[in-house]
């Protein structure tokens, strides 16, 4: 079974401890005022603090740790020549969710590696132990790398497919541009890279896929498919960018 860590841990479990406080105080007050009103009240606070407390440790467990919304890797994944790539560098790789949704499209024998900052501070668990166990039972071996997108610590012109799931919008957006311009170093002649974003784009951007184009385009890649991808939950759909690096890149 796939294990992905709790996400947000570190804010929901603040939540969670300032709602028990929430009902050790009003207890406490219920049992130290005697008065009708003030038990009221207390009682009011303690139902509130626990619905909230119940909700924050509820979110903590969203997306659950152990599933992976495929249809949004396959949207990708059906792009890019896995069939016949022998080097695949997944960038932002985290705990594996990415790597498990490509997992039944790489061949055997393709060397790949998961590159991410590896920071526990959003997701607990993400580390590169995780991310070679959740792999190897999606079935591949997957070789994690401690690494910044910006610079990333590969040779340049090797790598057959670069992917970037949901880790571009993460970035500073002065780091975007880097960010792909080093994938754009480390792909190999005739690669490709694949690109799974969230429609979350800088203040005043109206089209994420337009926005994501762009900021693909100019790192020197050739955009050939850009296509969205809806999600289960409705909302804006995923933005998925197929591109080939450009001659003059």
């Amino acid at each position: 079974m796939y294990y992905f860590g709790l996400y947000h841990w570190q804010r929901r479990s603040r939540s969670m401890l300032a709602a028990l406080c929430g009902v050790v105080i009003s207890a406490l007050s219920w049992r130290v005022r005697p008065f009708r009103g003030a038990r009221a009240l207390a009682l009011s606070v303690a139902i509130v603090a626990t619905v909230r407390g119940v909700e924050a440790f509820l979110r903590l467990f969203r997306p659950p740790p152990w599933t992976v919304e495929r249809r949004k890797y396959d949207a990708l994944a059906v792009e890019l020549p896995f069939d016949r790539a022998k080097r695949v560098l997944d960038v932002g790789c985290g705990t594996g969710r990415s790597l498990v949704g490509f997992a039944t499209y790489v061949q055997k024998g393709c060397t790949v590696v998961g590159l991410d900052v590896f920071d526990d501070r959003v997701i607990l668990g993400n580390a590169p132990l995780l991310a070679r166990r959740n792999a190897r039972e999606a079935g591949i071996e997957v070789s994690p790398v401690r690494g910044d997108a910006a610079r990333l610590p590969v040779t340049t012109d090797t790598q057959d497919v670069v992917t970037a799931c949901r880790v571009l919008h993460d970035l500073p957006t002065e780091d975007v541009g880097p960010a792909l311009r080093e994938a754009r170093r480390v792909c190999a002649p005739g690669g490709t890279l694949g690109v799974l974003e969230l429609p979350i784009v800088p203040d005043g951007v109206d089209d994420p896929e337009a926005y994501w184009r762009s900021c693909v385009a100019e790192a020197g890649f050739s955009v050939e498919r850009t296509k969205r991808v809806e999600r289960p939950g409705g909302g804006e759909p995923y933005v998925v960018v197929v591109a080939e690096p450009s001659p003059s890149g």
